[in-house]
């Protein structure tokens, strides 16, 4: 292992990460296990809900007590690209990219205590659909519709597969093809099938698993090295035994311990994780699709903030779950995880700017015995599953509720419900067409990039929406404005990042000066004024928004009583022919439609149904059975349903807010300790 100058024969079984190329056969019936139970508890749900209305499908007929919300949330929030990307981070630099998971636990109450009432308030199912509430106008809401499907289609699904696919491929030894479309197949029957109900409750079942799984390799790895303070000492003497001399290429970092950096020199300096990573974290919990849909899915308020809190306590444990184990892994093999040369780094992983990605299937392979591991491979599959599934069913409801409504504003809550199901079958097959991509970038910078996107993308979305609900004079030319200058800014940042590239350790830095002295976490801070003053300026300069895009739209209105039209809208289906779109709630129109254009369709579906049982059972698979005529017109009323959550009984209430106290406080205490 001293020379880097021998054959490539002679290398390659020395570089060989994952000699052992099969899993046992106990291993084996342990994944064959999580499949059954997996496929088990997403045909339960799919029995157990109501999955033939839009909020039934969508909304998961916001039945949801606080425990699957809680699973979800996390569920939602931890995919494989956490496990290899956060225990990566920890080997290459320490324990500071927890600072992210650490944020999130006040980002995700804020989301609660903040920004849920407002949403209730409002009646909405997409976080679009809110902009063009409270703005009016539709260009807001198709561009934010767009933008989110890109940063879904091209940076999350993406960074999931990637991730899901080194350990497939490398860990595994399993055809990549034949095993993606194999876990998508399994995906698809529930969340095609049975909506959101299915998603969160799976979700639940795969958080269980998930922290089994981590917590037990956790303790194996901590064995392993000798605690805590074992790792603290070894961490630092673990230096790959080739790498060039009078550098620090292959040192790990002395601040490797450290969350708060140095402000100027740092990969990630403190300044910028308390201010600049906040607003990418509140657009994440407060903003984003994928987290808000599950908190809408609760009975009420009480349970919404309760799955928070969950989420909030479980996101203490990445540090000690992933982070750590990640440093344990370079501790136990420096040679491959921190390998410091280009050439040998491209032998081991085939990306010649560094290995500790592969930290923790490494650990997984060697430190666990038959079985466990069959268990690990079980969470790092559920971990891609759970957020490839949230991502499916969030993306069709921006695509159903605030783009092919555009397109065709009468249309039935029957076709919204086939086209909800068919754009989730479109991702599954946008994801297969991902692996050729991420082979080619196996390695590349290519990811690398993918998630800095969303430090250039997220801030002018996140102030856009934190000035709408906080302050009322907001319009919506500001808010339309405020979001071109911030994204082209945004844009132009990402293009210069991607033409100037972070040079390997050694090289000599030739990047302009704002790509090499402005951090993308301190970008993330002038973004988000720049877009902040425009949206400030615009509005005092425009005439001020009309009464009825404030009204049970911001803070300080989310308790006004709802507008006379509003109620006409939901006792009577005709009186809303009158009332103009924007002015009623989507799921209003969705239902009230409905309920004209079934009794239609009932006419001619009877004779179908009559003709073919193969149709009628694939209708019921589908959710998609016609419901009596009774129970649809019944429908209407369902969307008062947001007006009475808002109530909170006091003894629950109060027992909320004091775990919201001691959640903050040991997320306070956490960053003091490690700071």
């Amino acid at each position: 292992m001293e020379t880097t100058s021998s054959t490539p024969a002679s290398v390659t079984p020395q570089w060989d990460v994952f000699p052992q190329k099969t899993l046992d056969s106990i291993d084996i019936a342990v994944l064959v296990l999580y499949f059954v139970f997996v496929l088990a508890v997403g045909l339960w749900s799919m029995w157990k809900t109501q999955r033939s209305t839009v909020k039934g499908y969508f909304l998961a007929g916001g039945q949801m007590v606080w425990w699957p919300v809680g699973a979800s949330l996390f569920a939602s929030n931890v995919g494989s690209g956490h496990f290899i990307g956060l225990a990566g981070s920890g080997a290459a630099s320490g324990i500071a990219a927890t600072a992210y998971e650490w944020n999130g636990m006040f980002c995700v109450l804020v989301l609660a205590w903040l920004f849920l009432p407002i949403y209730i308030a409002a009646g909405v199912t997409t976080m679009p659909e809110y902009l063009q509430k409270r703005f009016g106008g539709k260009r807001i809401q198709v561009f934010l519709a767009i933008l989110y499907l890109f940063i879904y289609i091209f940076t999350k699904i993406s960074v999931d597969m990637y991730a899901g696919a080194l350990f497939i491929q490398q860990a595994l030894h399993w055809d990549l093809y034949i095993a993606v479309v194999g876990l998508l197949a399994i995906t698809a029957v529930y969340t095609v099938a049975g909506g959101l109900a299915a998603v969160i409750y799976t979700d639940a079942l795969q958080t269980l698993i998930m922290l089994i799984g981590a917590v037990t390799l956790m303790v194996f790895s901590f064995v392993e090295v000798g605690g805590l303070g074992g790792l603290q000492t070894k961490y630092f003497d673990a230096i790959p035994s080739i790498r060039k001399e009078n550098s620090s290429c292959g040192l790990p970092r002395e601040d490797a311990f450290h969350i708060f950096r140095d402000p100027v020199n740092s990969d990630l300096p403190w300044p910028g994780v308390l201010v600049g990573m906040t607003i990418p974290s509140l657009w994440y919990w407060c903003t984003d699709q994928v987290i808000v849909q599950r908190s809408l899915a609760a009975k009420n308020l009480s349970h919404a903030k309760g799955g928070s809190l969950m989420t909030s306590y479980l996101k203490i444990l990445p540090l000690f779950m992933m982070v750590m184990p990640g440093m344990i892994s370079r501790v136990l093999f420096p040679d491959l995880v921190a390998c410091a040369d280009p050439e040998i780094c491209r032998k081991i992983c085939g990306n010649p700017s560094g290995c500790s990605d592969i930290a923790y299937p490494k650990l997984v392979i060697e430190l666990l015995p038959v079985g466990l591991r069959g268990l690990m491979m079980s969470v790092m599959i559920a971990a891609l599953m759970s957020s490839l599934t949230s991502i499916f069913n969030s993306a069709s409801t921006i695509f159903t509720m605030d783009l092919w409504k555009q397109f065709r504003p009468r249309c039935s809550e029957w076709e919204l419900m086939i086209i909800g199901r068919v754009f989730v079958l479109l991702l599954i097959v946008i994801s297969i067409l991902w692996i050729p991509l991420v082979q080619a970038g196996q390695g590349g910078q290519l990811f690398i990039y993918i998630q800095s996107i969303s430090s250039y993308l997220q801030p002018p979305v996140a102030m856009v929406f934190i000035l709408g609900c906080f302050w009322k004079r907001a319009n919506e030319k500001g808010a339309f404005w405020g979001l071109v200058i911030g994204l082209l800014l945004g844009v132009i940042r990402l293009v210069l990042d991607f033409i100037y590239p972070e040079p390997q350790c050694g090289e000599q830095d030739l990047r302009p000066g704002v790509v090499r002295y402005m951090h993308y976490l301190y970008f993330s801070m002038v973004l988000a004024a720049i877009s902040t003053l425009t949206v400030l300026v615009v509005s005092m300069l425009t005439e001020p928004p009309s009464e009825e895009m404030i009204s049970r739209l911001t803070w300080f209105t989310r308790g006004d009583l709802p507008v006379k039209k509003d109620l006409a809208v939901s006792t009577s289906p005709d009186a809303a022919k009158g009332v103009s779109e924007a002015e009623r709630p989507a799921l209003q129109i969705d239902i009230s439609n409905a309920s004209e254009n079934s009794s239609n369709d009932n006419k001619c579906a009877t004779d179908t149904k009559r003709n073919s049982k193969l149709m009628k059972t694939f209708l019921w698979l589908c959710g998609m059975e016609r419901r009596p005529e009774n129970s649809e017109n019944a429908a209407p009323t369902k969307p008062e349903l947001p007006m009475a959550s808002l109530e909170e009984k006091p003894l629950v209430k109060h027992v909320l807010n004091i775990n919201l106290l001691i959640t903050v406080c040991s997320g306070i205490f956490l960053w003091a300790y490690f700071a």
